[in-house]
């Protein structure tokens, strides 16, 4: 099995991008699921339905979110008709939506998980590694093949850990929130595949996704700046990962598609 897991969309850049490049993708790679991490893509902050439904059309299976995931007011009260669209599951029990999702194509059955860090995140989450073992527990009691869990997260220590603990025991932990891919994608010892952050689908020349001056405006002159995303050529990034067919990783590879 091969799963296409594309990077926090940002913004009309970011829905731009896969709108140019998504289905193509997935019919040269022959991908078999598909995940999107859709939390910034209205106007850099939330998903809405009409987005969401987008981003379906194109060829998601799956569509994971974050910190950000109730941004828009709308999407707060119609996530529950949704049963693709999975929430960040570790924030006391309140929010609505899904806690994990299972997806089924050619008698493989795959779970997915979603969670929240817990350094610098706001809201405040529970503990991600108790509730990490109490949904894969949940999933093998549903016979799933394979399970991936998007940990939407700050802190680079806080993902390695959780590659760690869930090593062996899920298919695929992958990174995001950060916006920025980083190198270290590997298949780890027990064999899952892991990266700490699979990058980011939105403007190439922005601070991730947002405009620039706005960013330095904030950062530098130490000025209030209300941030919008940055206009211009968009990039969709993100980890391709093979499974065999009990669920583990044999490969996880990062791909960089530009408009």
């Amino acid at each position: 099995m091969k799963i296409l897991i594309v990077g926090d969309v940002c913004a009309a850049p970011g829905r731009r991008v896969l709108n140019k490049t998504l289905p193509d993708l997935i019919r040269r790679e022959n991908i078999d699921f598909c995940i999107v991490n859709g939390e910034n893509a209205a106007h850099g902050v939330g998903i809405t339905p009409k987005i969401a439904d987008e981003f379906f059309r194109l060829g998601a299976d799956v569509i994971t979110l974050g910190n950000h995931t109730f941004g828009s007011y709308e999407f707060l009260s119609q996530v529950g008709k949704y049963d693709n669209i999975v929430v960040p599951s570790n924030v006391g029990g309140k929010w609505p939506g899904n806690e994990y999702c299972i997806v089924e194509k050619n008698g493989f059955k795959l779970g997915v998980i979603n969670l929240l860090g817990q350094f610098a995140m706001n809201p405040i989450p529970d503990n991600p590694f108790n509730k990490a073992e109490e949904l894969i527990s949940r999933l093998k009691d549903e016979h799933v093949n394979g399970i991936v869990v998007d940990f939407h997260a700050e802190a680079t220590a806080e993902k390695t850990a959780m590659g760690y603990l869930l090593d062996g025991r899920v298919s695929v932990v992958f990174g995001t929130h950060t916006h920025v891919q980083t190198a270290d994608n590997r298949v780890l010892k027990g064999g899952t595949g892991y990266i700490t952050d699979i990058g980011m689908s939105g403007c190439v020349d922005s601070v991730i996704g947002m405009e620039i001056s706005r960013s330095l405006g904030r950062l530098k002159d130490k000025l209030p700046e209300r941030y919008d995303p940055q206009e211009g050529e968009g990039v969709m990034c993100g980890v391709i990962a093979s499974l065999d067919d009990e669920g583990r990783c044999l490969e996880i590879r990062r791909f960089n598609e530009y408009e």
